[in-house]
């Protein structure tokens, strides 16, 4: 006994590097297909948590799609409430913090930094698979982040990079499909948390559809 606790008084210990998701997008609003690919990329992969980080300025949409997203604050507030009760799951600030636009090789890199004991595994669907290579600093970034591909209809599950693929049930579901709905005074049953559909009632938003 005493030779065990002396060996072991010896060994130098390694803390365990954690493994955490991220799920970026806009989440204008977030909805039930969000919540379906962060909970089971979670579990299949066995990650510590997955993160919904959500964008201040998108860099791959256009100044219109821009223009329609609505406050970081509401966006936020949905996203808390739609994880409210998973552990699986969580929030990422980072990019609302920076603020502006910013590209997925300076956010990782900047979340690398401050915690490097963490190894990402960034999560895209299938069509944006077929768009890395216009990605910026895309070699460079391959060399700090794992990348998840989730299948989608109509995109082959294949790429020169390399890129975990993950299969999980698809729901054809949009943020833009939902805020039309709410436009023409539709309910999202089914394709958001109830909780986040009393909340964007309350609030009044997309009235407009957009």
């Amino acid at each position: 006994m005493q030779q065990t606790l002396a060996w072991l008084q010896t060994q130098t210990y390694v803390k365990k590097r954690h493994q955490i998701g991220i799920l970026g997008g806009n989440f204008n609003p977030v909805h039930n297909g969000h919540l379906l690919i962060a909970d089971q990329v979670a579990q299949i992969l066995s990650l510590d948590k997955v993160k919904l980080m959500p964008e201040a300025v998108p860099p791959h949409r256009n100044t219109k799609h821009t223009m329609h997203t609505i406050s970081v604050k509401h966006r936020l507030n949905m996203i808390k409430l739609a994880i409210k009760g998973n552990p699986r799951l969580g929030i990422e600030r980072i990019e609302l913090q920076l603020g502006g636009m910013n590209y997925t090789f300076d956010t990782i890199k900047k979340l690398k930094k401050k915690n490097p004991d963490v190894d990402y595994f960034f999560i895209i669907g299938g069509d944006m698979v077929e768009y890395l290579p216009q990605w910026h600093q895309v070699e460079e970034l391959m060399e700090l982040v794992q990348f998840v591909g989730v299948g989608r209809l109509g995109y082959p599950k294949k790429s020169s990079f390399p890129v975990i693929w993950v299969d999980v049930p698809k729901i054809e579901v949009s943020s833009t499909y939902i805020r039309r709905s709410i436009g023409f005074d539709s309910i999202p049953k089914y394709l958001m948390p109830d909780e986040v559909y009393q909340y964007i009632q309350e609030k009044g938003l997309y009235l407009n559809g957009k």
